[in-house]
């Protein structure tokens, strides 16, 4: 099955898969990654590879969407990612992002993130979309507002008790 890739001004967004793998364990090894997303136990790219085959793909497959990889059209660097999740333990569909640290700041997350947005009505039909951010992630939870979510309550996720915040938009 072929599955839709994402073009906007200056970023393609394209699903996530086995090929990415070395991008994959750069990001998720990233200080940022690991501070604000938590530490995927990626020690290895073949780790980062079993983690796509295991945790992407799947979702991927069954509807249509997951993780998608950032590459910048003007040198196609893999830059961030960016997607729609269906979490394991949380009601409904996150929407989440994260960049490697040479590319924050320029919008890049904003332009990805509000093109899955976009999509995840137009091409998925799904009707809300939330996103779940620790409590001292300030970038994150502008994004979010910036999006158009807004701050709807706490939640944890399974095998966790960090308390995160959760932002929603009903189109």
């Amino acid at each position: 099955m072929t599955y839709k890739s994402f073009e906007t001004e200056r970023l393609l967004l394209k699903p996530t898969t086995e090929e990415d793998a070395d991008f994959i364990f750069e990001l998720f090894n990233s200080p940022k990654w690991l501070r604000n997303i938590g530490d995927r136990n990626l020690k290895t790219v073949q780790n980062a590879q079993e983690y796509i085959q295991r945790k992407m793909l799947p979702q991927l497959h069954r509807l249509g969407f997951s993780n998608y990889t950032i590459i910048r059209k003007e040198d196609q660097a893999k830059i961030g990612s960016c997607g729609l999740y269906d979490r394991e333990g949380f009601e409904g569909i996150d929407i989440g992002f994260a960049l490697l640290p040479p590319y924050e700041k320029k919008g890049y997350a904003f332009e990805a993130a509000n093109k899955l947005k976009k999509e995840a009505l137009d091409s998925f039909g799904i009707k809300e979309i939330s996103g779940i951010t620790v409590k001292n992630n300030v970038a994150s939870q502008n994004l979010l507002l910036r999006l158009g979510l807004t701050l709807s309550g706490t939640t944890t996720l399974p095998n966790d008790d960090e308390e995160l915040l959760v932002y929603k938009l009903v189109f």
